[in-house]
């Protein structure tokens, strides 16, 4: 047996638990996968682009959001906030108010955004049409 046989056999014969450990990367196809992760989900784009206009009130962006729910809309928020992509004030009234703003992070997005709205936008008629082809093909 080669030593790579070897050390396999062992692996699955040893009924220890093994331990995966990642290492950090600081590649830059990490950095940006994580910024999709984040922006690219159902919610964040649309609350990003409905702030990039003024700041709302939490019951304003519910509204202004078909279809969000209230838990879906405070985790999204909150996970905005975590990234520094927008802040949150509470003002004393009774009851609290709470506002939500784009940080200056938040607002260097809407280029990079705006550009990827426009080009789906520009796009969206094609790419129906490559998916019909598509499906055309494939459903003989």
């Amino acid at each position: 047996m080669s030593a790579r046989q070897t050390a396999t056999a062992r692996l699955v014969v040893t009924a220890e638990p093994i331990k995966v450990v990642r290492a950090k990367r600081s590649r830059p196809e990490c950095a940006i996968r994580d910024i999709l992760d984040r922006i690219g989900d159902k919610w964040s784009y649309l609350l990003i682009m409905t702030l990039a206009q003024r700041p709302h009130r939490f019951g304003e962006l519910r509204r202004a959001i078909e279809d969000i729910s209230q838990r879906m809309l405070t985790e999204t928020l909150r996970s905005l906030q975590r990234d520094g992509l927008i802040e949150r004030t509470v003002f004393p009234t009774t009851p609290p108010s709470v506002e939500y703003r784009l940080t200056e992070r938040g607002r260097s997005l809407q280029v990079p955004m705006r550009g990827l709205i426009d080009w789906a936008d520009l796009e969206m008629p094609a790419i129906k049409r490559s998916r019909e082809d598509f499906d055309l093909a494939h459903d003989q």
